[in-house]
């Protein structure tokens, strides 16, 4: 036996444990995906679960902006990053499908990736995937947010930043979150107390949301706001209520709830359709 067949030996069991090149899926076969892992794998997503922009009050300047910014990214234009946080309820994910949808409407193939904030360590084997593709794509991580000793917020950098291949030119990457800069507050205010030097100590984490050329802030809403909720909810699937019984039943449903925003006006619309027999798909 000469000296180097043991070695050839364990390259050759390696290569067979080594799973195969991932293959580029037909991404004619849907405008939407979902990113798995073991094994890694593209799911199209025939039917995506969302409401038209125009269902969506209150958060006007949010919606131009991050419209606007698609637009110029499905047109081949420079466009930035967005992270949009704030109030959980009042519409982040649902916005970003349905500008999604708007952009697609006027003729921009355009295809949007969910990632689970788990599979963020996968990153880098979907942007390879992703690189090498004809079609742009908006890659989408709903309720990001990261807990003390997460190491997930590293990986996400390879988004943000690319390391020395840098960002895909045909990817962007939108992100919601209840926190502003993703971390929970005691964690950063715990680095601070503890470390020598604690402006280095937090920096790393709390300037993970600087990475973002896009911040949108989402705000409780008013009542008024929430009643125009159900409102554009009831006209639009065609549910009759005179406005005195919407605004009683309304009021008493975010009532009994302790909150008031756009999921918990959809809760109620979808109650109120339920009782009043109408069927509402999105």
């Amino acid at each position: 036996m000469s000296a180097n067949e043991p070695l050839g030996r364990i390259a050759a069991a390696l290569e067979r444990m080594s799973p195969a090149p991932l293959e580029a899926p037909d991404f004619g076969a849907a405008d939407a995906f979902v990113w798995h892992v073991e094994p890694d794998r593209l799911v199209p997503v025939p039917r995506v679960n969302r409401v038209d922009m125009a269902l969506l009050v209150g958060i006007n300047r949010s919606r131009d902006t991050l419209l606007e910014n698609t637009r110029q990214f499905a047109k081949g234009l420079p466009a930035n990053n967005a992270l949009l946080w704030g109030a959980r309820g009042m519409g982040k994910s649902s916005l970003v499908k349905a500008v999604h949808a708007a952009v697609r409407a006027e003729g921009a193939p355009l295809k949007i990736v969910e990632l689970q904030r788990e599979d963020l360590t996968s990153v880098g084997r979907l942007l390879t995937l992703l690189r090498d593709a004809e079609e742009r794509f908006l890659l989408f991580c709903d309720d990001l947010s990261f807990s003390h000793d997460d190491q997930h917020y590293k990986s996400l950098k390879a988004v943000l930043d690319g390391g020395i291949e840098g960002r895909p030119d045909n990817v962007v990457f939108y992100a919601t979150s209840n926190r502003r800069h993703l971390m929970p507050r005691d964690m950063i205010e715990n680095e601070r107390s503890t470390a020598i030097s604690p402006s280095e100590a937090t920096e790393e984490k709390v300037s993970l949301s600087d990475r973002f050329g896009l911040w949108l802030g989402f705000h409780p809403c008013d009542q008024d706001e929430y009643l125009s909720m159900i409102r554009g909810y009831c006209d639009a699937y065609g549910v009759e209520i005179d406005d005195a019984t919407l605004r009683a039943e309304a009021i008493e449903w975010q009532a009994t709830r302790g909150a008031r925003s756009g999921r918990v006006a959809w809760q109620y619309f979808t109650d109120l359709a339920g009782r009043r027999g109408v069927s509402v798909a999105l």
